[in-house]
């Protein structure tokens, strides 16, 4: 989960939303091991949401781990990078 800046990239924090959004969904498909991506963008805009919320599952831990290391994924980092004011993970197992 993403809060983002106000203003990053000369876009308002909405744009930038929907951009990361749109980046994000373009690894549908593309990621060896990832079985599901969600991207979903918050329509509270309450003191205590997030802005943006990354929702992903793998096939196992090493899936994820190579997911971290994708180029794919690694070209995604600076854009996001600049536009986050605070981010929160939570990596977990079912079972």
């Amino acid at each position: 989960m993403w809060r983002l800046k106000d203003v990053a990239h000369g876009n308002d924090k909405q744009t930038n939303a929907a951009l990361i959004r749109e980046k994000l969904l373009k690894l549908d498909g593309r990621i060896p091991g990832m079985m599901t991506i969600e991207v979903g963008l918050d329509f509270s805009r309450t003191d205590s949401s997030c802005d943006v919320i990354l929702y992903s599952e793998f096939i196992d831990r090493n899936a994820l781990a190579q997911y971290q290391i994708n180029p794919e994924h690694e070209a995604l980092k600076p854009f996001i990078g600049e536009a986050i004011q605070e981010r929160r993970i939570v990596d977990y197992e079912v079972g």
